[in-house]
């Protein structure tokens, strides 16, 4: 055991170092650090165009964006979501001064169930606030109808879906805003950052002034902002990794359809559908260790650590369970069946781009075992 590499769920996508010594030679020089330089430019630019989306603010990181989301939108009061996610998504809205209430999940996906959200409406509801979970597509169009007859916002906390395609285009277009994640182990890094996507210039203008203190020029602050800005160092990086995302997106393809291809028809083990994207990006491979697995989910967890692999439990423990949150009526377990469930049956087994076919091999035979 002493002799076998460790395989961890997730590692972030490197280009060689040779690559990105040319951008750090222009920082260098132009001595430009912050504040919009151009490499920032650049990115927002880019992707745009990657994405498909109208406008992009950069952020130093995700939970940043959500909050700078909630207060471009001026969200106030009880806002809807899922207890099924990381907890960056219910804490924005404690730092924002909203009260989460919890709805439970679709069992297929995993993403806040529709049906579920309706009965959760009061007169202080404003916003609700989904998750792409790894980054299968909500059901949009269910959410935006709700929204609509109540006078709704909604913000996607889209931190699984870059460069997801639906039906009708980049998934990143729904709702009021959408927020991404480019923390180091997402499927594009900037080390660390975050984006909000708007639909207009006007949104992208006020966006752009809240994450820089509020200040729209050199003695004017027109806003209570805050300092969000993403450095040149970090977009300079991410024009990089831009180069690279076609292997990246396609070695993650190759990493899903071996664990599906091998895994299916294994008793007890089911492998977390899609939503019906045209263009899926792999950010994670979750399986559910159903009750006729050979051992419950946290003995296949253990199992595999002990031989190097390390698995994680996303999304264990629900944010509903969570001291901060678990004393909220809609936190009640009895609420929240299909997350619960999951909860306690989710284990993410590793996907990343460097990982090879023989590691996926260990992963799968492992599981096949049963012993």
């Amino acid at each position: 055991m002493d002799n076998i590499q460790p395989i961890f769920v997730t590692q972030p996508y490197l280009p060689p170092l040779e690559e990105f010594t040319p951008y750090l030679e222009h920082i260098w020089k132009n001595k430009i650090l912050t504040n919009g330089g151009p490499f920032h430019q650049q990115l927002e630019q880019a992707l745009c165009e990657y994405l498909g989306v109208e406008y992009v603010a950069l952020f130093s990181n995700g939970t940043l964006a959500l909050i700078t989301a909630l207060q471009a939108l001026r969200v106030a009061g009880e806002v809807i979501t899922t207890p099924y996610s990381f907890v960056a998504t219910a804490h924005s809205l404690l730092w924002h001064g909203n009260k989460p209430v919890f709805v439970d999940v679709e069992p297929q996906t995993l993403n806040m169930d529709p049906a579920k959200i309706e009965a959760a409406i009061t007169p202080k509801t404003t916003a609700i606030m989904p998750v792409h979970c790894y980054g299968n597509p909500c059901d949009v169009d269910a959410i935006q109808k709700i929204a609509d007859n109540y006078n709704l916002r909604v913000i996607y906390d889209a931190a699984h879906a870059f460069g997801v395609q639906c039906q009708r285009g980049s998934v990143l277009n729904y709702g009021d805003l959408s927020i991404l994640s480019f923390h180091a182990t997402k499927v594009f890094n900037t080390f660390e950052g975050g984006a909000i996507i708007c639909p207009d210039a006007k949104t992208k203008r006020r966006i752009d002034h809240l994450k820089n203190f509020g200040f729209v020029d050199e003695i004017t602050v027109a806003a209570p902002g805050i300092n969000a800005k993403m450095s040149e160092i970090n977009a300079a990086f991410g024009l990089l990794q831009l180069k690279h995302m076609p292997y990246v997106m396609e070695r993650r393809a190759e990493i899903d359809s071996h664990y599906r291809r091998r895994l299916c028809g294994v008793r007890g083990i089911r492998c977390v559908s899609s939503s019906g994207q045209i263009v899926a990006n792999h950010s994670y491979f979750p399986i559910l260790v159903e009750s006729d697995y050979s051992m419950c989910r946290d003995e296949l967890y253990q199992k595999l650590k002990d031989n190097g692999i390390n698995a994680r439990r996303y999304f264990y423990p629900l944010i509903s369970d969570f001291p901060m949150y678990r004393g909220l009526p809609s936190a009640v377990r009895s609420n929240l069946p299909v997350a619960a469930k999951a909860a306690e049956q989710v284990l993410c087994l590793p996907i990343y781009p460097s990982l090879s076919d023989e590691a996926v091999e260990r992963v799968i035979n492992l599981i096949i075992e049963r012993t």
